[in-house]
């Protein structure tokens, strides 16, 4: 039996190993989500984003919400303003952090009050550069009202 056959299909296989995409590869760490009081109709989700590949973030969903925006918090003076964004860049190997001090998903119009220790799922969509998008399901651990961002974690920075 000649094993010719054979090294020509591990060679075929190799070669369209090649050829294939490589999906970019995208992790989610931290992932929570402010409590709310009842009748709150808005919180936040909070969360670290690092993509293997530059990458961006450009949509998230979530059935607890009717609307969910990524938002930057933004500074002027003395006054606090919010506005959308429609993407958030993911350089490779870089972490970018959403948490309540800048970029971060708002969950708007909520359907019920979020309680602490629920999980929320959420939905991101990431697009590559050659324009490929995936999406990951998330569940969102739902830390309390006076939660800070990387509670017990020491890697919170603010630029003003």
């Amino acid at each position: 039996m000649s094993m010719q056959p054979i090294k020509q299909g591990l060679a075929a296989l190799a070669l369209l190993g090649l050829a294939l995409p490589a999906l970019a590869q995208t992790t989610v760490s931290d992932a929570w989500v402010r409590a709310t009081v009842p009748h709150q109709q808005s919180t936040g989700a909070f969360m670290t984003l690092t993509a293997s590949s530059d990458s961006k973030l450009v949509g998230v969903a979530s059935p607890v919400a009717k609307t969910v925006q990524v938002h930057e918090m933004t500074m002027n003076g003395d006054v606090m303003g919010m506005r959308e964004v429609k993407a958030v860049e993911l350089p490779a190997g870089q972490a970018v952090t959403l948490d309540p001090n800048s970029l971060h998903v708002m969950l708007m119009g909520l359907n019920n009050q979020v309680k602490e220790g629920e999980k929320v799922p959420l939905t991101l969509t990431i697009e590559d550069a050659k324009g490929a998008k995936e999406t990951l399901d998330v569940q969102a651990e739902v830390r309390a009202l006076n939660a800070e961002a990387g509670a017990g974690h020491d890697h919170m920075h603010m630029k003003h």
